[in-house]
């Protein structure tokens, strides 16, 4: 029989190894047959195969502890139980099921090199010995205990405590009978034998809606099939036009039960969001994370459900319904991904088992001052192997076309906000994050590999050598960078009086002196529309004709620079409010034909950027670009030229960023022909003054100019910007 002490470790859950005690054990005489059931008034023992009764177990411990040896030939057998309340249940004991993880999960686990730990820890539904159930498996090497709690048990931590494999510090436990849909967590306690708040699972697949906090059963995703022609959509030669959104705060709906606003399911998004981003002709959306998170004041980007989409908006098998709807429109899918922190919520990753399991022990490392948040230790195998595993699950599971990684600057360097004294350098004394760069390299290189269709974008704005070179050329293996430098020089240009522009041309120009150093997207994101830094719109000097017509030039300048193109949710048309996160866009401005105006303008932007090899073809080598004019800062004109593959084919862009017209302007250009005009930011179709060249169209004259060979007279409106095709 158990021992006293075994007994009162089982009913009070700080048995270290409950299998040892509960469950069958063989011995002389039969099998002996341990369980314990809070609430139980009686328990008999029945054969799983025929029913047959084959004993009673006695009570040992006034908490429910019951054991037997009963006349059982193997160990599969079931319990009957009489509750206190009179009802009557046949239920299967957990523990007489054998180890959840198999030995080369354990090894591989062990080792980190699991690249899918999702397949195996976390909440699985299965069979076990024709036993329908799920199981559960949590990485806390450092706990003394861990119990599974839940609805399925009044969320009580004695009753069903797990079993630890040693090997990879994994503990683990089979339910038979808990289904899809049922609510859990992890009750853990410490090696010091505290009892630390209850954890939701960092492998669930699904949460409850904030503020509660349990995890949830969840079916796994079917993996999706590769796609030659997502991977064609996301090449360096594909043009990218990306649409980023904050999807509760996009468009939200009357709730007449509420009377409040809601946000939409992602039935709803496919049906909304979809067709406007194609409609506008944007090419990708990327959707600010939508891992769960229980704050919605930090729009996703405190993330404690990594593997889980967040329940605002519907289930797992609502977004993939989501990406497979946006996917047959042509439009492909980017996801905000944040590994660089996780926040101190109490169910969530911190001090996890105890211990600073997921972040680095000495807050030096550890704490992000900016965020007050939590740093992944990522030297560490298993986190390593947590986040390079929630990629590749976001990636196949719901064939998601890239990630566009959160804070990369962050990551990379250990004194990153930090004062003198505030910080541990490396281990050769520098302030490089070493592990970061690794974890970076190795997450590139699995994603290539694994998903070759995919890609990733890092926001890196410290101009770190590499980030969008490839791992055996010494770089971080991104396929794509934020241009954050040409964001900011151009934004501050552009919020300049034109009167004072002729004094910072650089500006506008100095991205041309890095530009091909990386591949680059220029992002108007999120981030340059809140806190009050106003919206695009506001940002513009002048009246309001002014302000709309700086902001249409600024938009075709960034459609003609190299480099793919991103707005953020309301630049496209104009959103005259900065972002805010629990409120919808201000659609109703489109009544006003300003704001319809810039909204047509980018829809026709984009068109001309997919529609014009010149424009995409060849935005990361010099060869797609080349100067007509940078120097007449006292004009504040630009031109350039793009080309494609098809060097002659070429567009002529030039740029006149004050109020005054232009007459009779003469700029060279590399060869002879006729140069039509394309799309014009002042055209009367977009609010403008529809000034312009004459006919639309100017033929170049053997009249040298800017060190070209030829030269164009032209008519440049105000504050605008003109494409121009060249023609034989």
């Amino acid at each position: 029989m158990v021992n006293p002490t075994d007994i009162d470790l089982i009913c009070s859950a700080r048995h270290g190894d409950p299998f040892s005690v509960l469950g069958p054990h063989a011995q002389a005489g039969g099998m002996s047959v341990r369980a314990f059931l809070p609430g139980a008034r009686q328990v008999g023992v029945l054969d799983a195969l025929s029913a047959r009764p084959v004993g009673s177990l006695a009570r040992r411990h006034g908490d429910g502890f019951f054991e037997a040896v009963v006349d059982l030939p193997a160990t599969a057998y079931r319990l009957q139980v009489e509750w206190d309340n009179g009802a009557l249940a046949v239920i299967d004991d957990p523990y007489r099921f054998g180890p959840v993880l198999g030995d080369m999960d354990v090894w591989l686990l062990g080792e980190g090199t699991h690249l899918r730990p999702c397949e195996i820890l976390g909440a699985n539904a299965r069979v076990m010995d024709g036993v329908a159930g799920t199981s559960f498996a949590v990485w806390a090497p450092n706990a003394s205990g861990v119990s599974l709690v839940g609805g399925f048990n009044l969320w009580d931590g004695r009753r069903h405590p797990m079993r630890l494999r040693r090997e990879c510090g994994v503990w683990e436990l089979f339910m038979p009978g808990v289904d899809i849909g049922a609510k859990y967590k992890f009750q853990i306690r410490s090696a010091q034998g505290d009892v630390l708040p209850a954890r939701a699972d960092p492998y669930a697949r699904q949460a409850e809606l904030r503020p509660a906090t349990a995890s949830v059963v969840a079916p796994m995703p079917a993996c999706q099939p590769a796609s030659r022609a997502r991977q064609q959509a996301n090449a360096l030669d594909a043009p990218i036009s990306i649409y980023e959104v904050h999807l509760a705060s996009w468009r939200r709906m009357d709730d007449a039960a509420s009377g409040m606003q809601r946000w939409l399911s992602w039935d709803e998004l496919a049906d909304q969001l979809v067709p406007y981003a194609t409609g506008m002709g944007f090419t990708h959306l990327e959707l600010l994370p939508i891992s769960e998170h229980p704050f919605d004041g930090s729009w996703g980007y405190q993330p404690i459900g990594l593997y889980a989409p967040t329940s605002r908006f519907g289930d797992s098998a609502g977004f993939q319904r989501f990406v497979a709807a946006c996917h047959a429109a042509g439009l492909g899918v980017l996801l905000d991904w944040v590994p660089a922190h996780f926040p101190t919520d109490a169910h969530g990753l911190g001090n996890f088992d105890g211990t600073p399991l997921y972040e680095y022990a000495d807050p030096r490392e550890g704490f992000h001052n900016d965020w007050n948040t939590l740093i992944y230790t990522l030297g560490r195998t298993e986190v390593r192997n947590f986040l390079i595993g929630n990629g590749l699950y976001w990636l196949e599971r719901f064939n998601v076309d890239g990630l566009r990684v959160d804070a990369v600057a962050s990551m990379l360097y250990r004194d990153y906000s930090r004062q003198p004294g505030e910080w541990i350098p490396n281990i050769h004394g520098g302030r490089e994050n070493l592990e970061t760069i690794e974890f970076l390299k190795r997450l590139n290189e699995v994603i290539g590999a694994e998903r070759p269709q995919a890609v990733t974008m890092a926001e890196e704005s410290t101009s770190f050598p590499g980030v969008s070179r490839p791992t055996y050329a010494g770089g971080l293996g991104f396929h794509y960078n934020w241009n954050m430098g040409w964001m900011h020089d151009t934004l501050q240009y552009m919020a300049r009086d034109p009167v004072h522009r002729r004094h910072h041309q650089g500006e506008m120009t100095f991205g041309l002196a890095y530009a091909f150093s990386e591949n680059f997207v220029l992002p108007i994101s999120h981030d340059e529309v809140v806190h009050g830094k106003g919206s695009l719109l506001g940002k513009m000097p002048g009246d309001a004709w002014q302000q709309f017509a700086n902001l249409r030039a600024y938009l075709g300048f960034m459609f003609g620079h190299p480099g793919q193109k991103q707005l953020f949710m309301g630049c496209e048309f104009a959103q005259a409010r900065e972002w805010i996160h629990d409120q919808s866009l201000d659609w109703h401005l489109l009544a006003d034909d300003r704001h319809a105006g810039v909204q047509r303008l980018v829809r026709d932007l984009n068109q001309l950027y997919q529609g014009t090899p010149a424009l995409h073809q060849l935005d990361f080598v010099p060869e797609g670009f080349q100067w007509m004019d940078h120097q007449d800062a006292a004009h504040s004109v630009l031109g350039f030229v793009r080309r494609g593959l098809d060097a002659q084919r070429l567009m002529l862009v030039a740029c006149n960023f004050t109020p005054t017209v232009q007459t009779a302007y003469r700029l060279g250009v590399p060869q002879p022909g006729e140069y039509r005009e394309r799309l014009n930011t002042d055209s009367a179709h977009y609010g403008g003054s529809n000034a312009g060249t004459p006919l639309g169209a100017a033929t170049a004259e053997a009249v040298p100019w800017h060190g070209q060979p030829y030269s164009l007279l032209l008519t440049l409106p105000p504050l605008a910007t003109v494409f121009f095709e060249w023609n034989a």
